[in-house]
C-alpha cells in the first residue's frame, strides 16, 4: 500500500497520523508511507523521529482580517496547492489521509482531483474548518467522538472510530504501583492528583496551583504537578520567595515535565488538565475522574466541546479558564478526592466514552477504500 498522510502543526494532529502509519506498516510491511507537512510545525521533529519521510509545502491558516501579512499567506497557501498536487502525482498513492491542520486542504483536494481515495480523521468534538470544507468530497471521515457526527454536514460516510493514543490503561500489581508512587516521592496513604497543562504547561493552571500551595490547602490529597519546562524555574523562585522549597515539600511532587506519563496517569486518582482531544481520549481510556480547564481562544472553542464529552457523562467537571482560581480548583478537587464513591463513579463514567481497538477500526476503513 502506498500512502500519503497530511498532518501539521501540533502533536494532536501529528501523533494520530503516526499511529495510523505504524498500524499500516504493522499489517502491511512493504507499505510505502510519506507525510506532507509545513516547515514550521512539530511534524519536522516528530515525523522523522518516527522513521517516516516528510515532504513540506506552503500552507497557512487564514483569518478574515484584511492585512498585507494575510494576503502574503494566502498567495503562499495557493502555491502550496500546486506543490501538493506535484507530490501526489509523483508518488501515486493508493490513498491520501489527513489527520488535521490547514495542510489538509491542499493535500486532500489534490488527491480528489487525481481520483485517489481520501480519508480524514477528526480528533475534536467540534470539527475544524478543513473537515467542513472537504467533507462533501471526502470518501470517509473518521471521528473521535460521537458528538462530532451531527456537526459535519453533507459527508459521504462518517465512521466513529476514536483517536489512537499512546497512553493505555495498565493493570499494575500492588508492588508495581507502590514503586511508581514511591519514585515520585509520594505515599499510598492519600489520593493523588495529577495536574498538567500540556507539554509546555499552562500559565493560568500553574497560577491556580501556586495559590493552593501558598494557602496550604492540599491537606486531603497529594499532588504531581508538571509545570512545563519554561515555567519551572520561575515557579520555583516564586514559591521560594514564600518560603516554600520544592525539594522539601510533603505530599507534592513538582516537575518541569513528566517523561513516564503513562505510568503516572495510571496510578493517580484524579486528573486536572486542559482538554485537547488526545487528553480526553487518554482520560476516558484510563477511566479517571477529571477537572478540565479548556484552552480559550482556539478555533471554534473546540476544547470546551471536547470537555463537554466527559462532562455530560458525569465523568468530569469543567472550570472555564477566566474563572479559574486556586480556591475553586481546590474545592473541585476536594469534592472528588474526599468522596470515594463519586471518584469511582466518575471513573466508570469516563470509560463509557472509551473506544476499543481504535487502530484496527481505522485500518479496516483504509483497507475498504483502497480495495474499492
Amino acid at each position: 500500500m502506498k500512502v500519503i498522510i497530511a498532518a501539521a502543526g501540533t502533536a494532536g494532529h501529528i501523533n494520530p497520523g503516526i499511529a495510523i502509519a505504524n498500524k499500516i506498516k504493522q499489517e502491511e510491511k512493504d507499505s510505502k508511507i510519506i507525510f506532507i507537512g509545513t516547515t514550521r510545525g512539530l511534524e519536522n521533529d516528530l515525523v522523522p523521529r518516527a522513521g517516516y519521510e516528510l515532504k513540506t509545502i506552503e500552507a497557512y491558516g487564514l483569518n478574515k482580517k484584511i492585512s498585507l501579512d494575510n494576503i502574503k499567506k494566502m498567495f503562499k497557501t495557493l502555491q502550496g496547492f500546486g506543490q501538493a498536487r506535484k507530490i501526489v502525482k509523483e508518488f501515486k498513492p493508493d490513498i491520501v489521509i489527513g489527520t488535521g491542520g490547514y495542510i489538509c486542504g491542499a493535500v486532500i483536494s489534490s488527491a480528489q482531483k487525481e481520483n485517489i481515495p481520501t480519508l480524514l480523521h477528526e480528533s475534536n468534538a467540534f470539527p475544524g474548518k478543513a473537515i467542513k470544507f472537504l467533507a462533501k468530497k471526502t470518501d470517509t471521515i473518521l471521528v473521535s467522538f460521537k458528538d462530532a457526527i451531527p456537526r459535519i454536514k453533507n459527508a459521504k460516510n462518517i465512521v466513529y472510530t476514536g483517536t489512537p493514543v499512546k497512553i493505555k490503561k495498565k493493570e499494575y500489581s500492588i508492588n508495581e504501583k507502590t514503586k511508581i508512587i514511591k519514585d515520585l516521592g509520594l505515599k499510598n496513604t492519600k489520593p493523588i492528583v495529577l495536574i498538567f497543562g500540556g507539554s509546555q504547561g499552562a500559565k493560568k493552571i500553574n497560577e491556580a496551583v501556586i495559590q493552593i500551595l501558598k494557602n496550604k490547602a492540599n491537606k486531603n490529597y497529594q499532588m504531581v504537578w508538571a509545570t512545563g519546562p519554561k515555567q519551572y524555574d520561575d515557579i520555583k523562585e516564586e514559591l521560594e520567595n514564600s518560603h516554600i522549597h520544592i525539594c522539601k515539600m510533603e505530599n507534592v511532587k513538582i516537575l518541569p515535565y513528566i517523561y513516564n506519563m503513562e505510568e503516572v496517569m495510571n496510578v493517580v486518582d484524579v486528573i486536572v488538565s486542559r482538554s485537547g482531544a488526545m487528553t480526553i481520549t487518554e482520560i476516558s481510556n484510563l477511566g479517571k475522574p477529571a477537572i478540565l480547564i479548556p484552552l480559550p481562544n482556539v478555533s471554534h472553542n473546540h476544547q470546551l466541546y471536547n470537555a463537554q464529552v466527559l462532562e455530560k457523562e458525569n465523568a468530569a467537571k469543567i472550570i472555564l479558564n477566566d474563572e479559574l482560581e486556586g480556591s475553586n480548583l481546590n474545592k473541585a478537587i476536594e469534592e472528588i478526592v474526599t468522596n470515594q464513591k463519586k471518584c469511582e463513579d466518575m471513573g466508570k463514567n469516563a470509560l463509557k466514552v472509551s473506544v476499543q481497538d481504535v487502530e484496527e477500526k481505522i485500518y479496516q476503513e483504509i483497507s475498504k477504500l483502497v480495495k474499492k
